[in-house]
């Protein structure tokens, strides 16, 4: 059985819109798209190799999807690890609006999400891993679906933009199962999930 794997980018308010470009995702006016850029460096590197090595599929919700199938299938040097782990693996987007994804490799899951994902748990061996795609995983970890969360947070506020956390998100509790800073500041964290929240007084 397989393992559901998160790693989403944060700001240090919680914000994960457009974080890799100015025009990912400009809904609501949001003015600051490309706001992880300016940290990538050598540390940040590895750990995104190091994650692009252990997928047995993908889980990307739609707007994520478009933007990858936009671009990684013009990427087509073998050597590229991340290229060649999503053009090559199995793909799947949740959506009730695409009909005919022309990403090689791509299953639409339309239906009933939270019996989909525990059936493509039970039938995928590594990692059933999910990029970015926030509105997704807020799903999943609402059903309790999220076995593994990369919370990659970044040092910087930005104001405005979709929190990832937002007010309503189910209380879960996580233990912390590793990490590490990168040289520009960037706090790269892995949690288990862990069921919900304990609760006591320092009184």
């Amino acid at each position: 059985m397989g393992k559901l794997v998160s790693t989403i980018f944060v700001t240090l308010d919680g914000v994960y819109q457009a974080p890799g470009g100015p025009q990912e995702d400009t809904r609501g006016g949001f003015e600051h798209g490309g706001w992880s850029f300016p940290f990538g460096d050598d540390d940040f590197g590895r750990f995104v190799t190091e994650v692009f090595g252990r997928p047995g599929a993908f889980l990307l919700g739609r707007r994520t999807y478009d933007i990858f199938a936009s671009y990684w299938p013009n990427m087509t040097d073998p050597g590229d690890p991340v290229a060649a782990k999503l053009n090559g693996l199995p793909k799947y987007v949740a959506s009730s609006t695409l009909t005919d994804p022309g990403w090689a490799g791509t299953t639409v899951l339309g239906g009933d999400l939270a019996k989909e994902v525990t059936a493509l748990k039970e039938r995928i061996d590594g990692e059933l891993q999910v990029h970015g795609s926030g509105a997704l995983v807020q799903s999943l970890l609402a059903l309790g679906l999220v076995d593994t969360l990369h919370l990659l947070t970044f040092p910087v506020v930005l104001g405005t933009g979709l929190r990832f956390f937002a007010e309503g998100a189910l209380p879960t509790r996580f233990r912390r199962a590793g990490g590490s800073i990168t040289s520009t500041g960037v706090s790269i964290q892995t949690y288990e999930q862990a069921g919900r929240p304990e609760y006591g007084s320092y009184a």
